[in-house]
């Protein structure tokens, strides 16, 4: 994605998921209305498995695109996808002028038979990154794990896949979220001897309730430094107090990313403009 932030030399970007039902759309769009008015230099939106929210998917980002004038990029996850459903969605979001697409396997769907896991066409994101590059004019991003994939074998091995996407034409990475600057300057010191050279953006995910963390990490398999854990124990059943603290602690872990060299930052808003209205302000005093 390109960096239309150049004055600051560095940008921000929001991650949005659509409404699960079609009488939530009026509520996503003031969503991403308020989230418009934060300038990010682009906004991600979320895919279902399987394409049960395809359409939503494509709607929201021709809003973002289109209405907001603002850099979209849609998730496209492979999965459960034949080569033809990959290459119509495609041919949609270009309708749509949408250029940009975030590639990834996706998690397998509960209705996924082993037979069909096993004989899908797409086994891996870099898969479906060689395919769009061959048969699409798609500006393509792709995910990377600070902390490695939770299938991988080692650090190692996720690193080798990373440096395979790049190869295969990713131009653009955006890290699963963690909460320990730590983890993303060695890991992103091994991808550049490993020969990563196209840039990667920073996953944050504020935290504003004890609840949210527990599910987050089930999901994200991040690890939660003491700092952290420290916020929890101290405002965990204080509700008003957790989200100031957990708003403070992404800000702080911002700041640190760019005084330390990071340029690009990914808010993972959870579809909370208020959240990320208050971590742009912080960022920026």
């Amino acid at each position: 994605m390109k960096n239309t932030n150049a004055i600051k030399g560095y940008s921000i970007s929001f991650e949005v998921f659509p409404p699960k039902k079609d009488g939530e759309f009026e509520a996503a769009f003031e969503t991403l209305d308020a989230l418009g008015k934060l300038h990010p230099d682009f906004i991600s939106v979320t895919y279902g498995a399987m394409g049960n929210k395809k359409g939503k998917t494509i709607e929201i980002a021709s809003y973002i695109q289109n209405t907001l004038k603002i850099d979209a990029m849609a998730h496209v996850t492979c999965v459960g996808s034949k080569r033809h459903q990959i290459l119509e969605i495609a041919e949609e979001l270009k309708q749509h002028n949408v250029k940009h697409i975030l590639a990834l396997r996706g998690d397998r769907p509960k209705d996924m038979t082993d037979e069909q896991f096993d004989n899908r066409e797409f086994f891996y994101a870099s898969d479906m990154i060689s395919f769009l590059k061959s048969n699409t004019d798609l500006h393509i991003s792709a995910a990377c794990y600070p902390e490695k994939h939770y299938e991988s074998f080692s650090m190692e091995s996720d690193l080798n896949h990373m440096k395979l996407k790049q190869d295969l034409g990713a131009e653009f990475f955006i890290s699963q979220l963690f909460f320990d600057n730590d983890y993303f300057y060695h890991f992103m010191e091994k991808a550049q001897k490993k020969g990563i050279c196209k840039p990667i953006c920073a996953g944050i995910m504020p935290i504003t309730s004890a609840k949210s963390l527990g599910t987050t990490i089930s999901l994200s398999g991040s690890s939660i430094p003491k700092q952290l854990a420290d916020i929890i124990a101290s405002y965990g059943d204080k509700p008003d107090e957790m989200r100031k603290a957990g708003i403070d602690y992404a800000i702080r872990q911002i700041r640190d990313l760019q005084e330390n060299g990071v340029k690009d930052i990914h808010i993972y808003t959870m579809n909370k403009p208020q959240t990320a209205e208050e971590i742009m302000a912080g960022i920026h005093q």
